[in-house]
């Protein structure tokens, strides 16, 4: 095909989709589509952004709306991939919508007013259908290599959505049983409205709180499914490479983990696996997961000679995503003996300082600083850590001294123990 037939802007659309950030694959993926499927809005909701499951392009009056619950039911009634026009209750009221499944990661893409371009409908659709699946993988694939602050980010909206909805739970479930103690009330007469306004109010309870579980659902993970996905993700690799994995299953009662870190604790065993394999001699790789209640606790550990560096960029990467997430790597190289990787991943979002650490007035580096300070690192580790020179480490270390009014890196440190800085 000479270049001035191609079709460059649906290859224009494809490279955006391909290069957009999670915050924004909405709304290229509504850009991409509205040539050839017109709409009031467009949502996605997908289990693998714990955070954010849903992603929304369009008119506000809906996605602002759209719920977990409505898109979960929607999602459920669809049998396969195929596309499916129909009418379905979006944003509080019933519309025509277009549902799209993907199946390898459930995720769901619903247009709402689908206006198809063309009469026949049945290239716009091929054309919104493939665009759709490449989102699908697309988010897959970003989830799976986050940055640090993606998980940051991550874990702070699944925090928040938690807060809200037992709130929420908290609010409407007394309100409820309120109304529930006034009907069923001897003092009251004809029993038959009694007995129905009970009945509907005690549904109303039930879905109030199988939506509050629902979204609960959403933001952790058992860890035992977390680990089997895991060994999924890896099962290509002991078919072809020649390798033994060794799988040590974690507690099956182990607590839940929050969605961001089920999501890196995968990513980081698959690149320290992938880092392992890559060495010379290297015939066994095995991971184990534990759950002490408080953390996750990956260890990793390979039969070569020991050759695995602690300082490697592809290590350094996976090092910032466990501090992204306030955990802890550790190397152990024993020449000749292999390699023992350990990870702390903890399950909770660490305690804020308190209002005297707050009042020193420190800045956001100066706080990290302090921190590593606190952990017992050196400057030229928390130059590494940071990615910053030891000359501005010491740069910061002066300006701490200063407004904390210590002389010395010990009582800096006992200060901040003091404070309940850890």
């Amino acid at each position: 095909m000479p270049l001035p037939d191609l079709p460059w802007p649906l290859l224009q659309s494809v490279a955006a989709l391909a290069d957009a950030p999670l915050a924004q694959i909405a709304e290229r993926l509504r850009d991409a589509t509205l040539p050839f499927m017109g709409g009031s809005a467009l949502v996605i909701f997908t289990e693998d952004c714990t955070g954010r499951p849903q992603k929304k392009a369009g008119d506000e009056e809906i996605i602002s709306r759209a719920s977990i619950a409505e898109l979960d039911t929607l999602r459920a009634a669809l049998s396969d991939e195929a596309p499916w026009f129909g009418e379905a209750e979006i944003a509080g009221r019933t519309r025509p919508v277009l549902a799209l499944k993907h199946a390898s990661s459930n995720a769901l893409l619903v247009l709402t007013d689908p206006a198809p371009a063309d009469s026949g409908h049945n290239s716009g659709l091929d054309l919104v259908t493939y665009l759709w699946r490449l989102t699908a993988r697309r988010i897959r694939e970003k989830v799976a290599d986050a940055p640090p602050s993606y998980l940051l980010e991550s874990r702070a909206a699944s925090a928040e959505r938690l807060r809200v909805t037992a709130e929420l739970t908290d609010l409407h479930s007394t309100t409820l049983e309120t109304l529930l103690a006034a009907l069923r009330s001897s003092s009251l007469e004809d029993a038959a409205a009694r007995s129905t306004v009970t009945d509907l109010t005690a549904k109303a309870l039930i879905g109030l709180r199988t939506h509050s579980d629902r979204t609960t659902d959403l933001v952790k993970e058992p860890v035992a499914k977390a680990f089997e996905r895991l060994r999924e993700d890896l099962r290509p690799l002991t078919r072809y490479s020649g390798i033994e994995i060794e799988f040590i299953e974690p507690p099956l009662n182990g607590r839940a983990l929050p969605g961001e870190v089920a999501h890196a604790a995968r990513a980081i065993v698959r690149g320290l696996v992938l880092a392992m394999t890559e060495q010379p001699d290297v015939s066994r790789v095995r991971t184990q997961w534990d759950c002490d209640g408080e953390n996750l606790l990956i260890n990793v550990r390979d039969d070569g000679r020991g050759a695995l560096a602690a300082d490697a960029p592809s290590i350094a990467r996976l090092d910032r995503r466990v501090q992204a997430l306030t955990g802890q790597l550790r190397i152990d190289v024993m020449p000749g003996w292999g390699a023992d990787v350990f990870v702390t991943l903890p399950l909770d979002l660490p305690t804020r300082p308190s209002g005297d650490v707050a009042g020193w007035d420190l800045a956001a580096r100066e706080l990290e600083v302090l921190q590593h300070l606190v952990a017992g690192h050196r400057n030229r580790t928390i130059a590494s850590k940071l990615g910053i020179s030891e000359n501005t480490v010491k740069f910061h270390v002066r300006n701490l001294f200063k407004k904390l009014d210590v002389g010395s890196r010990t009582e800096a440190i006992a200060l901040a123990h003091s404070h309940g800085l850890r």
